[in-house]
C-alpha cells in the first residue's frame, strides 16, 4: 500500500488525487493527513521541505513534489494521463502554467495567514496576483477547448481553478467564460473532481 501525505485542501493534493483515480490507483494508496507547521509531524522526516504531497512506496522511500509523483503513479498504470510525443510536452507545460498559477495563489493566501494585517506587502501580493491572471488570460485564450482525452495539464488546470473558487471566492469567474465552461465539462467528465472537492 502506497501513502499519501497531504490535506484536504492541497489544490497539489488534489491533482494526485484524481490522476489516481483516473489511472485506476485510488485503493492502492491510503490518504494520511500532514500538518505542514508541525515540527513533530513525520512529514518533515519524510520531505526534508516539510511540503505537500510527499507518496510514500512500500519500499519506505518518499516521492515528492506532485509532478513527481504523478509521473510515478502514471509509469505504475502503464500510462494514461501523461501523453507520448509531442502531446507529453504540450501536457507538461500546461501543468506547469497551472502549477505556477497555484504557486501564486498560494503565496497571496500565506500573506494574509502568516503576516498581520499592518505587515503586508502589497506589492508582493499584486506581483502574486498578475501572475494569476497572466495564467488564467493564457489559458482562457489557448487552453480552453474541451479535450476528449483528459492528461495532467487538464487535472492541473482543473485543480488550480477549483482553489481559486474555494480561497478566492471564485472571482475569476466573472471574467473567464471558457474557463468555466472548461471546468464544468471536465467536473462532469472526472467525477474525482467532485469527490476530491474540500469545502471549509
Amino acid at each position: 500500500m502506497l501513502t499519501l501525505r497531504t490535506s484536504p485542501a492541497s489544490p497539489f493534493g488534489r491533482k494526485v488525487k484524481i490522476a489516481a483515480a483516473l489511472l485506476g490507483l485510488s485503493d492502492k494508496i491510503e490518504l494520511v493527513d500532514a500538518d505542514t507547521t508541525s515540527p513533530t509531524d513525520t512529514l518533515r522526516q519524510q520531505n526534508p521541505l516539510g511540503k505537500i504531497p510527499a507518496l510514500i512506496l512500500e519500499n519506505g522511500e518518499t516521492l515528492y513534489d506532485s509532478r513527481v509523483i504523478v509521473d510515478y503513479l502514471d509509469h505504475l498504470a502503464g500510462g494514461g494521463v501523461i501523453p507520448t510525443g509531442w502531446e507529453r510536452f504540450a501536457a507538461l507545460r500546461q501543468q506547469a502554467l497551472a502549477d505556477g498559477l497555484m504557486d501564486a495563489a498560494l503565496l497571496q493566501v500565506y500573506e494574509g495567514r502568516w503576516r498581520a494585517e499592518d505587515k503586508r506587502e502589497p506589492k508582493w501580493v499584486e506581483h502574486q496576483q498578475g501572475k494569476v491572471q497572466r495564467a488564467l488570460d493564457y489559458a482562457e485564450a489557448h487552453l480552453s477547448t474541451p479535450s476528449t482525452t483528459i492528461h495532467i495539464g487538464h487535472i492541473t488546470l482543473a485543480c488550480a481553478l477549483g482553489y481559486l473558487d474555494l480561497r478566492m471566492a471564485g472571482k475569476w469567474r466573472e471574467s473567464y467564460p471558457k474557463l468555466v465552461a472548461w471546468l464544468a465539462d471536465f467536473e462532469a467528465r472526472v467525477p474525482a473532481f467532485a469527490k476530491t472537492k474540500f469545502t471549509a
